[in-house]
């Protein structure tokens, strides 16, 4: 009898579940309709579209025309190739970079590491500006080239920091016992430390890499020749002022006043997309790495 009493749930138990699921629900709604928009909005036909504002259910009139305009642009094909390169090349550097820092910062025994600390907490807070950043990459001559968007943020503080955090989680027995074997620091790093953190590293690749795609003023200050910038900064151009800048991929069969509003949901699904297809892979690390580079124990 009292087992089934303590089994037996109470109004208010029910009634919280119930506003719980349904404000739960809400947010989800309100979260995913957006981006069911967009691809509705994409593959819509142009006018129809405009003559149907508010709330969107469904396409008005399927039509893959921008996305056959948007593709044949030869800055939508550079602006993939670039922030390819950007990823192929930044990844790998910002990943040593932040290892050998978090490596640096965690070790015992270090001569004035507090001040080092300080001083490499302080760039995180405070930097030099924009204008000294631009003069600082024009005078090493990289001003108009891809570099100037990988070197100078080859490496964040606060991603720095998580590593850590992450490898003073682990025994110190291990550096120990490698030291005595005969190890160094680098065999140490990367061959004991490096495998033991990979959720926290699938992590801060997660934040590198989203950083760089989603970046786009950096290219803006740095790159000045069209076919050099990344997706982002031709899909910022395409949002703007898409008339512009896919005028001429527009022909006698396919004109760009035919997809004018259509051309933009377009390009922010393609642009969109392959975040969405790589997070999934590195989604049961996340909350895993994220712990561990937080919490010391």
């Amino acid at each position: 009898m009292a087992k089934n009493k303590l089994n037996q749930r109470s109004t208010g138990d029910v009634i919280f579940d119930a506003v719980n699921n349904i404000v739960m629900i809400l947010l989800a709604f309100v979260t995913l309709y957006p981006m069911y928009y967009v691809v509705c909005a994409s593959i819509s036909d142009n006018v129809k579209l405009l003559a149907s504002p508010g709330v969107l259910w469904w396409p008005r009139g399927f039509t893959t025309g921008a996305y056959k305009l948007a593709f044949s642009h030869p800055l939508m094909v550079s602006g993939y190739k670039n922030i390819l390169f950007i990823l192929v090349v930044s990844l790998p550097l910002n990943i040593i970079m932040t290892l050998f820092c978090g490596y640096f910062l965690s070790s015992k025994n270090v001569y004035f590491k507090k001040p080092i600390l300080g001083i490499i907490m302080f760039t995180m807070f405070f930097s030099g500006g924009m204008i000294p950043g631009y003069l600082n990459v024009k005078s090493l001559g990289l001003y108009n080239s891809l570099w100037a968007l990988i070197l100078p943020g080859a490496m964040s503080i606060y991603n720095a920091i998580i590593c850590k955090t992450a490898i003073e989680a682990l025994p110190d027995s291990l550096a120990e016992s490698a030291y005595i074997d005969g190890a160094n620091d680098l065999s140490i790093l990367f061959r004991i430390i490096f495998p033991l953190i990979m959720p926290t590293i699938a992590v801060l690749l997660l934040y590198y890499g989203v950083g760089h795609w989603n970046s786009w003023f950096p290219a803006s200050l740095y790159i000045q020749d069209n076919p050099k910038l990344p997706i982002q900064n031709v899909l910022r151009a395409v949002l703007i002022a898409n008339s512009n800048i896919l005028n001429s991929a527009a022909t006698e069969d396919d004109k760009i006043d035919q997809f004018a509003e259509t051309i933009k949901y377009a390009a922010i699904v393609i642009t969109t997309v392959p975040v969405l297809c790589i997070y999934p892979f590195l989604q049961k690390y996340f909350v895993k790495g994220v712990m561990i580079g937080a919490v010391k124990g």
